[in-house]
């Protein structure tokens, strides 16, 4: 039986303890011969969002918007996993692929700095302007 760590680490502010998570185990479509239906490799972690003490409010209202696709009525986030034939790498690629939606879902996006041009950049831009006028001149025809 694979085993989750004691707790899922997926920032450094944010801990999920493992009490939270849930596994359930079923068996894996696709091919595999005789073996595949004897055993349940594939893995469906489950985790209820809305009620988790891991997240803070700034971070349990972003995770709602940003996964409101992905969440179902009751607020859990639904992974599973069916990539390998062996259980306890399913169970690996479940956390991992966890932990990347949860931490895409709470990044806070880094605000924008303002800044100005600098004075050669004004100068080059303003010196290409001057190109393309004369070279567009020089295309015209003289006047009469």
């Amino acid at each position: 039986m694979a085993r989750l760590p004691t707790e899922i680490r997926v920032t450094n502010r944010v801990r999920i303890p493992a009490s939270e998570v849930e596994l359930a185990y079923a068996r894996s479509g696709g091919p595999g011969g005789q073996h595949v239906n004897k055993t349940a490799s594939k893995v469906q972690l489950r985790w209820n969002a809305l009620e988790s003490a891991a997240l803070s409010d700034a971070d349990r209202e972003l995770l709602q918007k940003r996964l409101a696709s992905k969440l179902t009525k009751d607020g859990d986030l639904i992974v599973s996993s069916e990539r390998y034939r062996d259980q306890s790498r399913n169970v690996d690629d479940a956390v991992e692929r966890f932990t990347h939606v949860v931490r895409r879902a709470i990044r806070r996006p880094t605000p924008r700095k303002k800044t100005k041009p600098s004075r050669a950049s004004r100068e080059r831009r303003l010196q290409a302007k001057r190109h393309r006028s004369e070279r567009k001149r020089q295309r015209r025809s003289p006047p009469e």
